[in-house]
């Protein structure tokens, strides 16, 4: 299984969005800091995730979810909650 993930800084409330094969683990690493572009920002929230059957489909929805319709349709999933 695949996930594409949103999170939120708890430092500066930027989101970042990202896809990986295992969700706990890579939340933990952001929130260590192991990530290169999101250490500086830790730590994080899990705001949202999806989970697809290949990586290749996780990777077009996280390439979907940065462009600016992606991002329109983020804010509305997120502000739903």
């Amino acid at each position: 299984m695949y996930y594409v993930y949103v999170l939120r800084s708890l430092k500066n409330e930027r989101l970042y969005t990202g896809s990986t094969n295992n969700l706990k683990r890579r939340l933990f690493e952001h929130n260590i800091g192991k990530s290169k572009y999101s250490r500086l920002t830790k730590p994080f929230k899990l705001l949202h995730y999806e989970e697809f059957l290949t990586r290749i489909e996780a990777v077009r929805r996280e390439k979907y979810l940065k462009t600016g319709k992606g991002r329109e349709e983020l804010k509305r999933l997120i502000m739903g909650r």
